[in-house]
């Protein structure tokens, strides 16, 4: 009887974002936003505890719930990624003819629900997310009865593992060497299946808007 070998996830050299530094934040741009932490749970759909305990590190957010913030707050997923917390405006990269972001100097986020990014862009793109993402056993965008959707189109090739996807009433399972394209304002759900983890390589281009919709 032949045993599967234990897969094992590409290192980086720097560990996930502590939830302490990605609630700090999300605190300040909240407070530069002048909005309460009542005000924004409002707007995004959850307690204003759970805002709380986010932006003190207590609690780290899931997908959706950080996509909603960064949105309401007018974040992009790279300013999350930053190494200190001036205002993005005053770290606007020199122009050189290229970049090259190096596999052990990617800065990562690992989200509650199970999900992992690791920036691809050595600089913030304003246009696009360029993003690798492993969605670790059981690990999925957004709870089972529910849906997220925001403004703008994603592009994903998968690398390992399966992958469910569901936009609209449309599922699909990906396999590696499959890819998807979709209108990101459609509600979608993605998650991994099996037992090892889904990897693939992500393109957002033009996020906005970031909404959760119930099945």
């Amino acid at each position: 009887m032949s045993v599967k070998p234990h897969l094992e996830l590409p290192a980086v050299a720097e560990a996930a974002e502590p939830p302490a530094c990605l609630g700090r934040r999300l605190r300040l741009a909240r407070e530069r936003s002048e909005l309460s932490l009542r005000a924004l749970a409002r707007r995004i759909g959850v307690s204003a505890s759970l805002i709380s305990q986010i932006e003190h590190g207590r609690v780290t957010p899931s997908v959706a719930t950080l996509y909603a913030m960064a949105n309401e707050l007018g974040l992009l997923l790279d300013e999350l990624f930053r190494d200190n917390e001036l205002p993005a405006q005053s770290r606007e990269a020199p122009q050189t003819a290229a970049t090259v972001q190096r596999q052990s100097d990617r800065k990562a986020i690992r989200l509650a629900s199970g999900v992992r990014w690791e920036r691809l862009t050595a600089q913030p793109d304003r246009e696009v997310e360029f993003l690798y993402v492993v969605y670790e056993v059981g690990g999925a965008s957004c709870a089972p009865d529910s849906m997220m959707r925001h403004g703008g189109k994603e592009y994903a090739y998968l690398i390992s593992g399966r992958l469910g996807v569901s936009i609209g009433f449309d599922s699909f399972e990906l396999a590696p060497g499959d890819s998807v394209s979709f209108d990101a304002q459609t509600p979608h759900r993605l998650w991994a299946i099996g037992d090892e983890p889904a990897i693939a390589v992500w393109a957002i281009l033009n996020r906005h808007g970031d909404t959760r919709a119930p099945v």
